[in-house]
């Protein structure tokens, strides 16, 4: 499955969010990460961010069957590509 993570956190968890996503997926934006995971290793980043986060935090993910199923278009530079590994 492609898995696209979108996440607004407070400030002081920026960076453990972050960090717990890496883990998994590729950063390509600010707050967001993206990439392809099987079902054992979205459900372990789900329980990791769990952990992380606080009820006012929000964390979205964007699952879909592959990457053929999702049209990204950029404008402006794009940080790192799915496909790299960082």
């Amino acid at each position: 499955m492609y898995v696209v993570m979108v996440y607004d956190v407070a400030v002081e968890r920026v960076a453990k969010v972050l960090q717990v996503g890496r883990r998994y997926l590729t950063w390509v934006q600010n707050s967001v990460l993206e990439g392809e995971l099987s079902p054992a290793q979205f459900a372990r980043l789900k329980a990791e961010v769990r952990k992380v986060i606080e009820p006012t935090d929000a964390v979205r993910f964007y699952v879909l069957p592959g990457p053929g199923a999702l049209r990204i278009e950029v404008l402006g530079t794009s940080k790192n590509e799915p496909g790299q590994i960082v």
